[in-house]
């Protein structure tokens, strides 16, 4: 089993690294599982994994692309619900990639 530790407390993931258990998140472990993913979290990149953490506790689910983009847009206009602006964040798939920093499981679809 895979883990990240944080000040010797291990947090279990799976082989993408995706938490185990959700409850577990904190933003030192997003800061982790982040630097594993070559991102250097900006206040952008919160402004998405904050609302996608909102979002799955409205609709407990993680949104794929098109409904992350389409709900993005709704919340923050037409600049940020933008594909090409999330993929610049999270170059290797944003609702992928900002799930996974966000504690949340691997959006349904996503491959």
């Amino acid at each position: 089993m895979t883990a990240y530790v944080i000040n010797g407390s291990s947090f279990e993931h799976d082989e993408e690294g995706y938490l185990k258990n959700l409850a577990d998140w904190n933003k030192d472990l997003a800061e982790i599982i982040a630097k594993d993913e070559k991102i250097d979290l900006t206040a952008e990149h919160w402004e998405v994994v904050n609302f996608l953490r909102e979002y799955y506790d409205e609709y407990q689910v993680a949104p794929a692309i098109r409904v992350l983009v389409k709900a993005m847009k709704k919340a923050f206009g037409a600049e940020k619900g933008d594909q090409k602006y999330l993929y610049q964040l999270f170059p290797y798939g944003p609702a992928k990639q900002a799930c996974k920093i966000a504690g949340l499981p691997k959006p349904t679809g996503c491959v």
